[in-house]
């Protein structure tokens, strides 16, 4: 498969074409929002490798993609139990990358409250 890559103008592009969804900022760094809730960030933690973006996601979707693909899905100890994954823009298709986006607003929009998927996990 060809390796699209993008950046964060990419992102922003498919980002915004999805309904409801405002570009902001994250600890500074550009976001998406949906309804004010942040569903992808470029990852700032020093754990996470350069041009990568963090998405929101239930949790058996980020191991799901991690086993997957792990060439371009990951996580660093300190996402483990947060919902998030991890993927580098450079490796990631276009499409997979709209897949994602997807995922990361619908779970933002249908989960009242991530952080009771937060201590779910830590309870597990």
């Amino acid at each position: 498969m060809p390796r699209e890559g993008a950046g964060f103008d990419v992102v922003r592009r498919m980002g915004l074409a999805l309904p409801d969804v405002e570009e902001g900022t994250a600890y500074g760094s550009p976001a998406l929002t949906v309804h004010g809730k942040m569903f992808a960030c470029l990852a700032v933690h020093q754990s996470a490798e350069p041009n990568t973006l963090a998405v929101c996601l239930d949790f058996d979707q980020r191991d799901e993609l991690i086993a997957e693909d792990p060439k371009t899905y990951y996580l660093t100890a300190h996402y483990v139990n947060y919902p998030y994954v991890l993927a580098r823009l450079a490796h990631i298709r276009q499409d997979a990358l709209r897949d994602l986006l997807l995922m990361g607003r619908r779970f933002v929009s249908t989960t009242k409250r991530p952080e009771a998927e937060v201590r779910r996990r830590r309870r597990k």
